[in-house]
């Protein structure tokens, strides 16, 4: 009876040692709107110091393209597109504790980016510098991120001459509320949004077309939301009701004026994240689109993603 317990051990043990240095995962999604099957391969190596990697599409006709290989490790990572040819790789090294260099490249377009990566200690401020290699800007891109805010700075061309941009967002506490003022492309926003535990005011305005809009959300109890949206320039809207059982579970209905569609969509399994946290591991989302102006042309779409851990 000893022996047997010790055969059960051992085979226990040598099967734990295996997943600890080679895990395999497999993953296949199918839509329906594309009637493509979509599969992904991992293996995790040597206690996760390597991971191997490799997907490969099936098109309606039964044709696979786009087969995908890669290694990826904590500093380098090799991404091979076989059907292209071509080959990205990422070499990252740390310098101290706070700061990080990342070197990124396209074989076949050879091509680079350099990019620079700093932090304080209590992750506050943040610096991000990204260079071209061969040079394209005389500038580096430069991102700056701080408690209330965050500002880009890149180099574009306007007419035949390049010019910097800027970009970024400034927020604060406001009447119990947040507001937040960004910049971008020309165009300014400012937002301000109030949220408690039932209801959530967000209107906004933008410059210089001075086109206000208001997102209203109430929620009725942990498992009803309803959610509202409305552009005053334009006078479109869109609507949409959430009732969620638990969490593996969602029914979204809605409508949006800008497209006069109606629309039921209905998840099993978190909306926002992969396979691996849905029941069985297979997550599932089934929707229905009905056109307000052709009732008889309704689309029944799905998309199903399983996966297996080896």
């Amino acid at each position: 009876m000893a022996s047997q317990v010790q055969v059960g051990e051992s085979r226990t043990n040598v099967r734990n040692d295996w997943r600890r240095y080679a895990a395999v995962k497999f993953s296949t999604e199918y839509d329906s709107e594309g009637a493509v099957f979509v599969n992904k391969l991992s293996a995790r190596m040597l206690n996760g110091l390597a991971k191997l990697t490799g997907s490969v599409q099936r098109e309606p006709g039964g044709d696979f393209r786009y087969p995908l290989f890669g290694v990826v490790t904590k500093y380098l990572s090799v991404l091979y597109d076989h059907e292209d040819k071509n080959a990205l790789v990422t070499v990252s090294a740390d310098i101290g504790r706070n700061l990080q260099v990342k070197y990124l490249r396209d074989v076949k377009a050879q091509q680079g980016e350099v990019k620079l990566l700093g932090q304080t200690s209590n992750m506050k401020y943040k610096t991000q510098l990204a260079y071209d290699i061969p040079p394209s800007t005389t500038f580096p891109k430069a991102v700056i991120t701080f408690p209330v805010g965050e500002l880009r700075v890149d180099e574009e061309t306007r007419e035949e001459d390049q010019v910097l941009a800027f970009s970024g967002f400034l927020g604060g506490s406001l009447l119990n509320g947040q507001v937040v003022g960004s910049y971008s492309e020309e165009t300014a926003t400012l937002k301000y949004t109030f949220k408690d535990e039932e209801l959530t005011l967000v209107p906004s305005v933008s410059w210089p077309s001075l086109s206000p809009t208001l997102a209203f959300k109430r929620q009725f109890g942990p498992r009803n939301k309803l959610s509202y949206f409305h552009n005053f320039e334009t006078t479109t809207w869109s609507t949409v009701y959430k009732h969620k059982p638990n969490e593996d579970f969602k029914l979204k209905l809605g409508y949006d004026s800008a497209v006069r569609l109606y629309w039921g969509s209905l998840w099993v399994g978190k909306e926002d994240l992969g396979a691996k946290a849905a029941p069985r591991k297979c997550k599932l989302q089934v929707m229905l689109q009905v056109q307000q102006d052709d009732v008889k042309s309704g689309a029944l779409l799905f998309r199903i993603k399983k996966r297996w851990d080896l």
